[in-house]
């Protein structure tokens, strides 16, 4: 078995305010933290200050409320974890790494350590957590099309800077307004969860699904040419035509239509995604329930 100690960091305001008073020497250490609300420089940050006081090999921070899993170094046989924690919130998990185990000294010190850790962990927290409520669409927990257009611009500059490939999918599901006008809104909420969850099941880890607007999704693919778009396309296609939606005691069949295009040497945002949204058009025209390129 891995050797490893696994702790609890709780900490509260006294705590931290003793931690202070006793070491003055650690004040460095706080005030590069105060630098930045990004988890991986917060954590890079710690790891590299601390080097000195508690040598170590690496390092893996999870936090599974924004899906981070950050490592740095190798894996090593000896390990020493603590979950993170602050007045009842939880601040995710950070092991550090060792090939030789950690004195009890050196664990007593890391402990006071981390209280320079813990708050500015939980002010990445909240940021980040405000910033995902802001750029999520709050029925389907796809994001919202505030955050696809951000997306959209930064993933079109690094495309163009490394010559890589980058496209889109538009997803329409068919004859929606039936769907609330024959069986209410509330159903048709349900049809946007399905066909989201549908979307999402479909995609890459690396691709990201958006809800456009209405009972219109976009999906952004990274690194990924035209073929490659409408293979997914066809897939999110066939996934949705596959699932059915009980409402009540009624059995509804979702279908949708579906547009592609790829990024061209003189495109921009605007004409990228207007040859996806044309792209649907044509296949919703051509008989729904279709993958359409352009």
């Amino acid at each position: 078995m891995t050797p490893k100690i696994d702790r609890l960091a709780i900490v509260s305001n006294n705590t931290l305010e003793a931690t202070k008073a006793a070491n003055l020497n650690h004040y460095d250490i706080s005030s590069a933290l105060q630098t930045t609300l990004e988890f991986h420089e917060l954590v890079h940050i710690f790891s590299t200050k601390i080097q000195d006081l508690v040598p170590h090999n690496g390092f893996i921070y999870t936090n599974t409320e924004f899906g981070l899993n950050i490592q740095k170094g190798i894996q090593t046989k000896n390990t020493c974890s603590y979950a993170l924690k602050v007045e009842d919130q939880d601040l995710g998990e950070l092991k550090l790494l060792r090939h030789t185990r950690f004195s009890k000294h050196e664990i007593d010190l890391l402990e006071t350590l981390l209280c320079c850790l813990i708050y500015p962990l939980r002010n990445a927290t909240l940021f980040n957590g405000a910033l995902k409520m802001a750029f999520t669409d709050a029925l389907t927990q796809t994001n919202n099309r505030t955050a696809f257009n951000d997306s959209l611009i930064r993933e079109i500059t690094l495309a163009e800077r490394h010559a890589n490939h980058l496209s889109l999918i538009f997803v329409d599901l068919d004859h929606f307004k039936a769907i609330n006008d024959t069986y209410g809104h509330d159903c048709g909420d349900q049809a946007l969860k399905s066909a989201a969850q549908c979307i999402k099941d479909s995609i890459r880890g690396c691709d990201i699904a958006y809800r456009y607007g209405g009972e219109e999704f976009v999906v952004l693919l990274s690194d990924t040419d035209l073929e490659g778009a409408k293979l997914l396309a066809e897939r999110i296609r066939e996934k949705i035509a596959n699932h059915t939606l009980a409402y009540g005691m009624e059995v509804i069949k979702l279908t949708a239509s579906l547009g592609v295009s790829s990024l061209r040497g003189n495109d921009n945002a605007d004409s990228l995604v207007k040859r996806a949204d044309d792209a649907m058009y044509q296949a919703k025209q051509s008989g729904r329930n279709k993958v359409q390129t352009a």
